[in-house]
């Protein structure tokens, strides 16, 4: 049950999607069809939506009625569909192309912020980690968003979201975190917060663990949540320097916190934030304590 909304989307004619993803239009004069919002779900329906329609066509009547421009479907459905007075494209409905689609509508908002990912086995861990990064990223001046089934937020504004998120969810998301002006977003990579491949079309430029893990590991990732990732892209933790670093920080009396501000601090040094910079932030820090 998700949609990328009107109100973040871009403006797309049916002739656009037929062209950049290969899709078969019906009826074929229906090229200067504009639709402006994508949804999977008869529930979040709104007037100008392109429905994507699953395995149930019957949710096209209901589509049509609740105000949706088009429909979307896969090819196997195409003789089983019923009549309806709005146009259908067909065609391979493979989540990488649902993944490019949402980002096209929303704008592709994950190439407007830095995206730092927190993953890991231990969910409290996770959260810990993305909640010590926020902080930390504050502490640097930008504006930052977070998003966990733990709590997500857009600056300090909450958001009402519904996990696991989808790839719909997730670029509608990070749409709303750009139009908000958030500079960095944090995601917490866990089955609670994400669906698989809830991460299609997503670039993410820093991803964390505290635990140690090989190339592997990152590989799995990749493949199970499907982001994307320049090439030399590597896993970061925590590393001596990092250690030294938050040992001096206002929580380096605190060793849990600590270990969570070490991976913070690893994180954004990976993002090329300047390692006087960091001091510079730690030790204005300190004197606020």
């Amino acid at each position: 049950m998700s949609a990328v909304s009107e109100s973040i989307a871009q403006r797309m004619t049916l002739g656009m999607l037929s062209q950049r993803y290969g899709l078969e239009i019906d009826p074929p004069f229906a090229v200067n069809v504009t639709v402006t919002s994508l949804s999977d779900s008869v529930d979040t329906v709104v007037p100008g939506s392109l429905f994507i329609c699953g395995k149930d066509t019957a949710d096209l009547t209901q589509a049509e009625q609740a105000g949706a421009y088009a429909a979307l479907l896969p090819y196997s459905l195409k003789s089983k569909c019923p009549e309806i007075g709005i146009p259908r494209l067909f065609g391979t409905l493979d989540t990488s192309l649902l993944g490019d689609l949402a980002a096209g509508f929303a704008g592709s908002p994950s190439s407007t912020m830095a995206v730092f990912v927190v993953a890991g086995t231990d969910k409290g861990e996770v959260d810990a980690g993305a909640s010590q990064l926020a902080d930390f990223l504050h502490m640097l001046g930008n504006p930052v968003a977070i998003i966990s089934s733990s709590g997500s937020t857009s600056m300090t504004r909450p958001l009402s979201l519904t996990y696991p998120l989808g790839i719909l969810d997730m670029q509608r998301t990070l749409a709303v975190c750009a139009e908000d002006g958030v500079a960095a977003v944090i995601i917490a990579m866990d089955d609670e917060t994400l669906q698989p491949h809830a991460l299609e079309s997503v670039n993410v430029d820093v991803l964390g663990s505290q635990r140690s893990a090989n190339i592997g590991d990152l590989a799995s990732l990749k493949s199970k949540y499907a982001f994307v990732a320049d090439e030399d892209l590597v896993m970061i933790h925590p590393t001596r320097e990092s250690d030294d670093m938050a040992a001096e920080s206002p929580v380096g009396s605190n060793i849990m916190r600590m270990r969570h501000m070490s991976l913070a601090i690893a994180m954004v040094l990976a993002a090329g934030v300047r390692r006087n910079n960091v001091r510079s932030a730690l030790r204005v820090a300190n004197n606020l304590k």
